[in-house]
């Protein structure tokens, strides 16, 4: 039987490459109680992308407007794209009984925990089995110069300084592997969150 729970916040973070795009996409089409956060980005799309699906690609102008109007849960700036989540449908899935997941390096993961109780959050960090393995990943994509992917082996070093943070460690040398050890830890969360009036309704004991 059922028992419900009290929905919570996700946060998967991990230095580019490491596997969290792909990790988060097998976490959402697996489970209908978890939504993923759509961030808002300044970024250019890419080809394969697809908008408010891949994130919500805006002007400068507009995330500015957004930022001043309060409507982000966290926001930053990264290779000079601005990204951000917006908070109004985070809240609306909680409401709704459902887990949102955020795809978010560890400054927006920061903001987040400011702004929610420790209970209510469950965050893991996604290493890659070395760096030269994070490297010859973001090579074989082939989506960035040379010169970008010399950046973003320098910013994950400072990224994977703060894998601390995170209440769960996981290194992704297996994606599956690391896929079913995420899955444990949402349902682990999840039964240290049950309703305890569904628990005794179930059991059918009363005055307790």
């Amino acid at each position: 039987m059922y028992i419900n729970h009290k929905p919570f916040l996700i946060i998967i973070s991990s230095p580019s490459g490491a596997g969290k795009s792909t990790l988060c996409r097998m976490v959402i089409q697996n489970d209908p109680l978890i939504k993923l956060s759509i961030s808002t980005t300044t970024r250019k799309k890419r080809l394969q992308e697809v908008n408010n699906i891949d994130y919500n690609f805006i002007s400068k102008e507009e995330f500015i407007n957004y930022e001043k109007n309060n409507e982000f849960l966290e926001s930053a700036l990264v290779f000079e794209n601005y990204y951000g989540t917006p908070s109004q449908p985070v809240y609306n899935n909680l409401k709704k009984g459902y887990e949102t997941l955020f795809d978010i390096d560890w400054q927006g993961a920061r903001q987040i925990r400011n702004k929610f109780d420790s209970e209510d959050i469950v965050s893991i960090f996604i290493l890659p089995p070395s760096l030269v393995e994070l490297n010859r990943r973001l090579m074989a994509r082939g989506q960035d110069s040379d010169d970008i992917v010399a950046k973003r082996m320098a910013k994950a070093i400072d990224e994977i300084s703060h894998f601390d943070e995170y209440d769960f460690i996981i290194i992704n040398d297996e994606l599956n592997n690391s896929y079913q050890k995420i899955r444990s830890i949402i349902e682990a969360k999840r039964v240290s969150r049950y309703n305890k009036e569904d628990i005794l309704r179930n059991l059918h004991i009363s005055n307790f």
